[in-house]
């Protein structure tokens, strides 16, 4: 049985949310960049979607039937929740709350439309919005994943590409260790800027 959750408050860590096309390279940059920094730590949302081969409930996601996603949204624990291609895709206000009030610095790895949520309810936050260099690498990379209805995403990432100008910060991920030479600095800036622990 879930309890309620708690309404999440201003803490001491700061709350950046990577955003962009899927397939762009956003969980590639924030992985590389938590290897490296002890401060940090990955937002693990809740999806309905089937788990893939390679993912670990827990890691990648809290993969939950659509049973338990509905009753979290009653009881009113996600800071944000949408759906994207069909199935439903939720980040957890208690796990988020708890993070910044210990000083840790959180990654949240959503959707375009989530992130926009999360700015509105969580002004603090700092987004970071990740484009590839065209249209047609990304189409590629779509491909070369394996994904379906290439056709589908490729519309919903014309919907994403305009909304870029809602995000404080950009990352062309053209090469990786040049965009993530550029992610970097941009964190590293955002906690420079605000002096330690105080949000951006």
């Amino acid at each position: 049985m879930l309890n309620k959750c708690e309404e999440p408050r201003q803490g001491r860590g700061r709350l950046f949310v990577v955003s962009g096309p899927s397939g762009v390279g956003k969980t590639t940059l924030i992985e590389r960049f938590l290897k490296e920094d002890s401060q940090s730590r990955f937002s693990i949302s809740y999806t309905t979607r089937k788990k893939r081969e390679r993912e670990i409930d827990g890691k990648n996601y809290y993969f939950v039937d659509r049973e338990i996603f509905d009753r979290m949204i009653g009881d009113n624990c996600f800071l944000e929740w949408e759906k994207v291609h069909g199935y439903l895709y939720g980040t957890p206000r208690k796990e988020i709350l708890e993070a910044l009030d210990q000083g840790i610095d959180l990654f949240l790895d959503i959707d375009v439309n989530g992130a926009v949520k999360v700015k509105e309810r969580y002004p603090d936050s700092c987004l970071i919005f990740v484009e590839p260099p065209s249209e047609e690498d990304l189409r590629n990379r779509l491909v070369l994943r394996g994904e379906k209805e290439i056709a589908l995403r490729m519309k919903r990432v014309h919907q994403e590409m305009e909304k870029k100008y809602l995000f404080q910060y950009s990352v062309i991920n053209d090469r990786l260790d040049n965009a993530y030479r550029d992610f970097k600095r941009i964190i590293e800036t955002v906690r420079r800027e605000t002096h330690g622990k105080n949000h951006c």
